[in-house]
């Protein structure tokens, strides 16, 4: 099992309505994808908020090879769409991880 981490910290002033898009439009147009099998939103915790909070949206792909067809595919189409709607407003990094059993 993969994992796509996407760590965003967003400015205060648009937050909650960035939260809000990430929930009802954002996840639901990368799940279209087909390419992830389930997500998660997490708020980060015990870090500097002063500029605004920190979230990171866990999406979970069956392989490596899956994911690789989401980056080639869709990825570029995804930060698109976030940047035309919030600009610079915010800022992620992005991980992959490999679950361990």
């Amino acid at each position: 099992m993969i994992i796509y981490n996407i760590t965003t910290k967003v400015r205060r002033d648009v937050a909650d309505e960035w939260l809000q898009w990430l929930k009802e439009v954002h996840v639901k147009d990368i799940l279209d994808t087909g390419c992830f099998t389930d997500f998660k939103i997490v708020k980060l915790l015990e870090i500097d908020e002063e500029e605004g909070p920190t979230y990171a949206l866990q999406l979970f792909a069956d392989s490596k090879a899956i994911y690789n067809q989401y980056v080639e595919k869709f990825a570029g189409k995804m930060r698109q769409a976030a940047f035309d709607k919030w600009g610079d407003k915010f800022i992620s990094i992005r991980s992959v991880m490999q679950i361990v059993d």
